[in-house]
């Protein structure tokens, strides 16, 4: 399975709704309009087709990253979930 980092500014506030609720049937939030996909290409190409369907291109921005697969993932400063909680949704070997 691949990782990707996909974050977005949508400069319209009921279009960044429906993305947010579109890309969160493919990938895990991380922070505000920032997620990561884990999954193979057919799925990511899927998530982005789902993305285009309300995206403008004209006042939207859409930037999605290939992450390594190798090596470790880590969070430095305020972390993602209270101590004590852990999401077990997260990416394999992320660790906040």
């Amino acid at each position: 399975m691949k990782k990707y980092l996909i974050g977005y500014d949508i400069a319209d506030e009921k279009r960044l709704q429906r993305i947010y609720r579109k890309v969160l049937k493919y990938a895990t939030p991380i922070q505000y309009s920032l997620f990561i996909f884990e999954g193979e290409d057919v799925l990511l190409q899927k998530c982005i087709n789902d993305i285009l369907t309300v995206f403008d291109e004209k006042e939207d921005d859409l930037r999605i990253y290939p992450l390594s697969t190798r090596g470790l993932q880590w969070t430095i400063g305020k972390p993602l979930f209270p101590e004590g909680i852990i999401w077990t949704g997260l990416p394999a070997g992320f660790i906040s």
